[in-house]
């Protein structure tokens, strides 16, 4: 088992006028470990190249800020990679997340 160390993208919405929310990202650096690490690839019709996708899960102790936005959580910063998070397992005082494709957002 590895050791991980890096940001975590929230998608959060903060009150830019009255009625009006505008999405922004916000990263947080979080601490834990790498459970699993394999990766694939995974053959488009529509492209030449295939999609490298991982199933990487990733435990984090959980903190006030992850209890409350544990929804908004939208990729992980893996191997200087922005990777979606496919999965959240919530296993208290740890969150585990499952990686998938590269985050494009």
């Amino acid at each position: 088992m590895s050791k991980f160390y890096g940001s975590i993208g929230f998608s959060v919405s903060t009150k830019t006028a009255p009625g009006v929310f505008t999405p922004s990202i916000t990263e947080r650096q979080y601490k834990g470990d790498v459970l699993s690490n394999t990766r694939r690839y995974e053959a488009q019709t529509n492209s030449t190249n295939d999609d490298l996708l991982i199933n990487n899960k990733i435990s984090i102790l959980s903190d006030s800020f992850t209890d409350k936005n544990i929804g908004h959580i939208i990729y992980v910063i893996y191997e200087n990679t922005k990777w979606k998070v496919t999965n959240v397992e919530i296993e208290r005082p740890r969150l585990i997340l499952t990686l998938g494709g590269v985050y494009n957002g």
